[in-house]
């Protein structure tokens, strides 16, 4: 009889295990890399193998009072994110700061403690109580400081600078300027080089877009280093997904093409358009300077669409 209980007790430990072990991220290349000597980013981390998203970046900021986050990639990235900040710092996070909505972006935030203030663009919260990862009991990590255009975080040496220049990715992407680092981060306002992910649920406009990267490039004349929304190209879906390190760190002349890119793209499609193409050969077609080629445009058809829905309103 004791045999059949301690084999009971065996078989329950090991199916506990195992659900364990599947409610695990799934950790594909993370590693810190040092942009100066108190500030860093954690790249990589994918969520599960068998859908093959990749983590936004997060950026570590070692402040005197504490330690800054910069997005907190998927649910479970709590302890990794924590695990490599500890390698560098004793200090606490005292604040995230995160650069729009998505789950790649703030879905391990419920995962540090409460003590933590979190700093959102003001359509970003109510972006984010709209998820569900942000509802019952979770719903009191919902940021409570918000900001509309501007606001300041610390000061003197390690003063932020968090900026809204518009209607892009989302309707909440929020900008941070280092500036006694002369770093900007950007999320995936400026993920990479790339037909961006226009996510249109969350207020995200492609008739905006260039606009608003234009204004970003504009007001960031201080700074020498962009750090981006992420350092890993996807290629394909589940597990014959493909990936594709990219340089997380850019430089302004990389941001200024970048919003060049999009106010050609977006003419193009709306040249296309006009010409009565369909979204099928309009994308397949894109009349875009040779400089671009190099860009991915596996997001293209769906940029495209939603450049034809906006202009249609």
């Amino acid at each position: 009889m004791k045999r059949i209980v301690m084999l009971g007790v065996l078989v329950a430990a090991g199916a506990l295990s195992m659900i364990v072990a599947q409610a695990q991220p799934d950790i594909i290349g993370i590693k810190l890399v040092k942009v100066r000597d108190n500030l860093y980013i954690i790249t990589g981390g994918r969520e599960k193998p068998a859908e093959g998203g990749i983590a936004g970046n997060t950026t570590v900021f070692v402040a005197d009072s504490g330690v800054v986050l910069v997005d907190t990639k998927y649910p479970g990235f709590g302890k990794p994110i924590l695990d490599q900040v500890r390698s560098v710092t004793n200090k606490p996070v005292t604040t995230i700061v995160n650069t729009h909505t998505h789950n790649d972006h703030t879905g391990a935030n419920t995962e540090f403690p409460r003590t933590v203030e979190f700093v959102v663009q003001e359509n970003t919260k109510a972006n984010m109580a709209r998820m569900d990862g942000f509802k019952g009991e979770n719903a009191a990590f919902l940021p409570k400081r918000t900001f509309k255009d501007r606001v300041s975080l610390l000061g003197g040496k390690d003063r932020i600078d968090l900026y809204y220049f518009g209607k892009g990715h989302t309707d909440g992407d929020t900008v941070l300027h280092f500036p006694a680092l002369r770093v900007a981060v950007m999320g995936d306002l400026f993920a990479r080089k790339w037909a961006p992910l226009c996510d249109a649920m969350y207020g995200g406009s492609m008739v905006a877009f260039p606009a608003t990267l234009q204004k970003a490039a504009d007001t960031l004349k201080d700074v020498d280093t962009i750090i981006t929304g992420h350092a890993t190209t996807t290629h394909g879906a589940g597990r014959g997904t493909t990936f594709t390190a990219s340089n997380p760190l850019m430089k302004p002349a990389d941001l200024q093409e970048y919003a060049e890119f999009m106010r050609a793209f977006v003419a193009a499609a709306e040249a296309a358009m006009k010409a009565g193409k369909s979204v099928d050969a309009a994308a397949a077609s894109l009349n875009l300077p040779a400089k671009f080629k190099d860009y991915d445009m596996a997001q293209a058809k769906a940029d495209v669409q939603r450049v034809y829905d906006e202009l249609k309103r």
